[in-house]
């Protein structure tokens, strides 16, 4: 029921509801993740060189459909998803080498949600978003970065009028504020967002209340947030549609609703701002595939500026921290396409130096 607040399942006994990598200061470490059903092993590292776009591969770790993977703020854990539509479904903790760029196993943990597509972390908790589970599901850290057995468990609702795509519950995307109060959640079926508390110094998100309520038939899909956390942008799957929100004190209100694709492909996918705040742009697939981009004015809103073709099936896409270069997972390419960025128009260039990755739908960087 749409007017309904997600509600908690508590799980088990007694529980309650970088740097360089080198000398060098061009090069990053960069996360790949895959689905692995034709060929990839997993997670793949390289060393992409944010100077001239070129990447070295330098490890990779066999693990299931690591569709989304996220390190730790300094960047010496990793943390991936297995997404499976089953009781498989898991988020993995690794132990990660900046210097060489190893990958080291430390321990798995149910996510009891089917098809885990997305991972937020602030350190002391890592939350999950299962897809087809339709909810997020909390994992408590340990001090030595592993995870601890889930406690928690909020599920989505349903609502939206796509009777295909929102007759269950999904949630894609679990984000934490700017200013680490909060987490918000994107609650797929419903054509909303939900808001989670984690203010006076809560070591749990305790469940809170709808904070946005989208067009209907929008399919909110991935959120991001402007550098000084004054705005925030959400893209709609189904819509193909991006909603720009004023973000203060928990509450986001939106002010501009912008399509990103024409196409009628409904299937937005992944979302970023520049780093200088200056464009911004969002991936569609399914139809004309490509890459939305936007210039942004001071008062958060946007301005549609061009549209870059891409591979086939553009998922995550990632920008380097200078902001040189877009590097996007193509999935049904099997690569990772280099653009270098424009930095007067925000337009994309094609360097033609692609990274071939079976099956790839997610890149993070490592500084």
């Amino acid at each position: 029921m749409r007017g309904k607040l997600l509600y908690t399942v508590l799980l088990g006994l007694g529980l309650a509801a970088c740097q360089p990598t080198s000398h060098v200061p061009d090069e990053l470490n960069m996360l790949v993740g895959t689905y692995t059903g034709k060929g990839s092993e997993g997670i793949y590292t390289f060393r992409f060189d944010q100077a001239n776009g070129t990447a070295t591969p330098l490890d990779s770790a066999k693990v299931t459909n690591p569709s989304y993977v996220i390190p730790s703020v300094d960047g010496t854990l990793v943390y991936a998803v297995t997404e499976t539509s089953d009781s498989t479904a898991a988020l993995n903790a690794y132990r990660f080498d900046k210097v060489t760029g190893k990958l080291a196993y430390i321990n798995t943990e149910l996510t009891f949600g089917e098809d885990p597509c997305y991972i937020g972390t602030n350190g002391k908790i890592a939350v999950a978003a299962n897809y087809t589970g339709g909810s997020m599901t909390v994992f408590p850290i340990a001090p030595d970065g592993s995870l601890q057995p889930a406690d928690t468990v909020f599920c989505g609702t349903t609502g939206g009028p796509d009777l295909s795509r929102q007759s269950s519950p999904h949630v894609h995307c679990t984000y934490f504020s700017p200013d680490g109060k909060y987490i918000f959640a994107t609650d797929f079926s419903a054509d909303r967002i939900i808001r989670y508390d984690l203010s006076n110094n809560a070591v749990r998100p305790t469940e809170s209340e709808v904070v946005t309520t989208l067009n209907a038939d929008y399919g909110p899909r991935h959120i991001e947030f402007s550098a000084d956390g004054t705005h925030a942008y959400v893209v709609g799957e189904l819509s193909d549609d991006i909603t720009v929100m004023d973000y203060a004190d928990g509450r986001l209100t939106p002010k501009q609703v912008i399509n990103g694709s024409d196409a009628g492909g409904r299937g937005g996918a992944d979302i970023h701002l520049s780093p200088n705040g200056k464009f911004l742009y969002a991936s569609h697939r399914l139809k004309e595939d490509g890459i939305s981009i936007f210039s942004v004015a001071a008062d958060g809103t946007l301005t549609k500026v061009g549209y870059q073709p891409t591979g086939i099936h553009p998922r995550n896409f990632n920008i380097t921290p200078n902001g040189k270069y877009l590097l996007c997972a193509c999935r049904d390419s099997d690569v990772i396409q280099v653009y270098e960025i424009n930095p007067q128009t925000g337009l994309l260039k094609d360097t033609k130096q692609d990274i071939h990755v079976s099956q790839v739908v997610c890149v993070k960087f490592v500084e």
